[in-house]
């Protein structure tokens, strides 16, 4: 279900929804800018200019803007005909203006290759040409029609002064645009590039994961049968008059089949935190529930130990899930392998987020084991495997939609707190304590 969900989402470019934010940028700078020189040109140099007209664009744009960002709350990201239709905009919008103030005789009809440059940066070449068809075309047109400047008497007999300073304004405009424009392009390639070695990383962990799932499977079959022999050989052992007899042996043979019973156990919780979670029917029940026999299973294995302090304010309905205990447990017996005396578990809610914090009174993490923390085969404690239980910790609580942080309190020891999101342990249902 969650590749065909994955399937039918929109694929939008690497990075669309933050070029389309900087392109909503540029075109706030345009705005003020048109504004600044529709301002400067009537009042400065006493030039009459058709101001509904030039005025219409800037509000124009601005109103596109306001729309764009509210309809991009709700957006993922946007298409190349999008980003194509938004770099159109601008063209129009520069040909417009050109077309009532002279046209390729003002200056500012260079910005055109500001436009040209930015939908090269943003777009495929076949896409980015066509904003270079339309930028070239408009400039075409706008040295054939054009509306000239009706330049005032002090300015009349030299325009070329007026022309050069223009020109000066709209070098280093181009120049200072096109800074910030390759600045911000750069940084969001850089994070496209880190989100992608992310992504990959995480394809490379649930691969890994598949294939311990399979050697888990394997081994649980293979290991089903001996385990099932053994037990019924118990099972006629503690029947047999001789033993029956004997209190010492039907006290061991008993210890030897609650062994087994543990061992049918464990091979179990294998099996789901290798992937096969949902083997068994989950119940529901309350939160409350579900971490109370958590932590008195834990208790009952350390002699008291491990603690429970309940911060919940409020009990919510979950899934009992296995492969959630699991995890937690891993979690805990981390920790008691390096605080044998004293571990807490502390949950509470907070932001629609259920937090479990699992703080021990060990050695704490050292800034290499926080570094690799959760990584397959990543451990301190020096034997084949190890590792494996808080990578598959991570990856369980990632699939949930979670994250499990790690850091070293300043009281000492080490803290792991696991946070996911009640929306996907919930069954739906809530009540108050």
């Amino acid at each position: 279900m969650a590749s065909l969900v994955m399937n039918l989402a929109p694929a939008f470019p690497p990075a669309s929804a933050r070029n389309m934010a900087l392109l909503v940028q540029l075109r706030w700078m345009a705005v003020f800018g048109q504004l600044v020189t529709i301002w400067v040109a009537g009042h400065l140099f006493g030039i009459s200019l058709p101001l509904v007209q030039l005025v219409a664009v800037p509000v124009l744009l601005a109103m596109i803007n306001l729309s764009t960002i509210v309809i991009g709350r709700e957006r993922e990201g946007y298409t190349y005909l999008e980003l194509l239709g938004a770099l159109m905009l601008d063209v129009l919008a520069l040909a417009w203006q050109l077309y009532f103030t002279g046209g390729t005789n003002n200056p500012f009809a260079f910005l055109f290759l500001l436009q040209i440059v930015i939908g090269a940066i943003l777009l495929p070449p076949s896409w980015s040409w066509i904003v270079a068809a339309a930028a070239s075309l408009a400039f075409i047109v706008l040295t054939i029609v054009a509306r000239p400047l009706a330049l005032p008497a002090r300015h009349a007999g030299h325009p070329m002064q007026i022309y050069v300073f223009g020109s000066v304004v709209c070098f280093l405009l181009i120049a200072a645009l096109l800074v910030f424009f390759v600045i911000r392009i750069d940084r969001n390639r850089r994070q496209s590039d880190a989100a992608l070695a992310t992504l990959r990383q995480q394809a490379a962990e649930e691969h890994h994961i598949v294939r311990m799932g399979l050697l888990a499977s394997g081994a649980a079959h293979e290991l089903g049968t001996p385990m099932a022999t053994m037990s019924v050989l118990v099972g006629d052992w503690q029947k047999h008059p001789a033993i029956r007899g004997n209190p010492e042996l039907q006290e061991e043979l008993a210890e030897m089949n609650a062994e087994l019973l543990r061992c049918k156990k464990i091979v179990s919780g294998i099996l789901m935190s290798a992937g096969e979670a949902r083997g068994e029917n989950p119940a529901v029940m309350p939160l409350s529930a579900f971490l109370s026999a958590i932590a008195s299973e834990w208790a009952e294995r350390t002699n008291g130990a491990v603690r429970w302090i309940d911060e919940l304010h409020e009990d919510f309905q979950i899934i009992s899930d296995p492969a959630l205990r699991q995890v937690i447990g891993n979690v805990i017996d981390n920790a008691v392998e390096v605080s044998p005396s004293f571990v807490e578990l502390r949950s509470r809610v907070a932001g629609g987020m259920l937090e479990l914090d699992i703080l021990d009174r060990g050695p704490g993490f050292s800034q290499e084991m926080m570094d690799a923390f959760g990584r397959p085969y990543s451990s301190t404690k020096g034997r084949d495997g190890g590792g494996l239980g808080l990578f598959l910790v991570v990856n369980v609580v990632r699939k949930l939609g979670g994250k499990v942080e790690v850091r070293n309190p300043e009281a000492g020891g080490a803290l792991v707190r696991l946070s996911i999101p009640l929306a996907a342990l919930a069954s739906g249902g809530r009540g108050r304590k």
